[in-house]
């Protein structure tokens, strides 16, 4: 066992843990990128090892979905779907189950982080319209976002991890995910629902957003592509990184909408996590580490390549180090059961609902929100956030045990 790979495996991951190295202005994404060059700089890893540790199709995936997502973005989608919803006459209980319903379908299909970024502020500025209460329709969203999205292998990055490295189908792991997905965002609604019962007034100031203008064309040209790619990852035995490059592609073939601009949608935080992360993985899993690591742990009776186990350890990991980084971590794990990956993908995230730090979805939601005059703390998002997980989580693992 290697100590300088141990080492550095467990600075980054206490990074992860606390969002950032102290007293450094490192976050999560610094903390992993910086992890790899150390392993590189100290050769532990040779730079072709590196490269090639990093899973090229699951971040080519994740690339592409950002696009599609970004032109959907861009061309006002987000933001007219959303304020055509707010518009109609439905009481706030009504409007809530409709906006959370109809953000999981799309969180389902593109980017989650994405439709949080488009959709928090517009959901602020129709509340102030209204004069409602915004906080439990953002809550909701973010709930609603991170259910859905447990729904496919693209709703989210973890899950696209997951797909690519155990080579899931996808209608078959939507068979595995759909119900529970559906049952989740009820159960959310509901809880919400009950909790806000006697407090769906507010006063807030309308905001002035700088939301883009809603282009017919853009935004049809974005959900037939959207469309044509969910049909593809269902019906052609393609590969799903070469179909979701390949739509990204023609999207950027564009008179009107700019490459810069649409690559500026980009998380490439979230790219560079992913590629630092994989380089210090494969360090320790070089060294063996992380194999007698679960050998010791299943000889105490804590075998994570066991479902009961591999749900538990996810759940805990994922509020611990982030559920991207507990995905990679735990992914060893799960091949070893049929329902391991869709374990690994519903428990991950859905247990980030959980606290506020849970999923990047929440924290994106939180921030919008907070530069529109709304504020969200941690106990507030926990009220509903935990007894959310709590239901979710059941509602999964019932429905895998009965799949079982």
């Amino acid at each position: 066992m290697d100590p300088i790979v141990v080492v550095v495996f467990a600075v980054v991951y206490f990074g992860m843990i606390l969002g950032r190295i102290p007293p450094l202005a490192l976050d999560r994404t610094g903390v992993a990128l910086l992890g790899a060059i150390v392993l590189v700089a100290t050769r532990k890893v040779a730079p072709d090892q590196a490269a090639r540790s990093i899973d090229v199709p699951t971040m080519a995936l994740l690339f592409g979905l950002m696009v599609i997502s970004a032109q959907l973005r861009l061309g006002g989608f987000y933001t007219q779907v959303t304020r055509r919803i707010a518009a109609a006459r439905w009481s706030p209980a009504a409007l809530l189950a409709v906006l959370m319903a109809v953000e999981a379908i799309l969180s389902a299909v593109l980017a989650n982080d994405i439709v949080c970024l488009a959709v928090a502020p517009v959901i602020v500025e129709a509340c102030a319209r209204k004069r409602l209460n915004p906080v439990p329709h953002l809550i909701g969203l973010a709930c609603a976002s991170n259910i859905g999205s447990a729904a496919t292998l693209i709703g989210n990055p973890q899950n696209m991890l997951v797909g690519q490295v155990l080579r899931l189908g996808f209608g078959s792991y939507l068979v595995d995910a759909g119900v529970p997905s559906v049952v989740g965002v009820v159960l959310a609604w509901a809880i919400i629902a009950w909790q806000y019962r006697g407090d769906w007034q507010g006063e807030l100031v309308i905001p002035e957003l700088d939301a883009p203008t809603f282009n017919p064309w853009q935004s049809g040209k974005g959900l037939l592509v959207a469309t044509l790619l969910v049909a593809a990852f269902l019906f052609a035995p393609w590969p799903r990184e070469v179909v979701a490059l390949t739509c990204a592609g023609v999207l950027l073939m564009s008179r009107r909408m700019a490459t810069r601009k649409m690559l500026g949608q980009v998380d490439w935080q979230l790219l560079v996590l992913f590629a630092g992360l994989f380089v210090v993985n494969h360090a320790l899993q070089a060294t063996g580490a992380l194999e007698g690591s679960v050998h010791a742990l299943a000889d105490r009776g804590i075998d994570v390549r066991r479902p009961g186990w591999l749900f538990v350890a996810t759940v805990v990991l994922s509020n611990m180090v982030s559920n991207v980084p507990a995905v990679m971590l735990l992914l060893p794990s799960a091949g070893y059961h049929p329902t391991g990956g869709a374990i690994l993908a519903l428990a991950s995230t859905l247990a980030g609902n959980l606290f506020l730090v849970g999923s990047i979805a929440n924290l994106i939601v939180v921030d919008q929100a907070s530069q529109l005059g709304v504020r969200i703390g941690w106990r507030q998002h926990a009220r509903s956030g935990i007894p959310v997980t709590l239901a979710t989580l059941g509602a999964a693992w019932l429905w895998l045990w009965i799949r079982a």
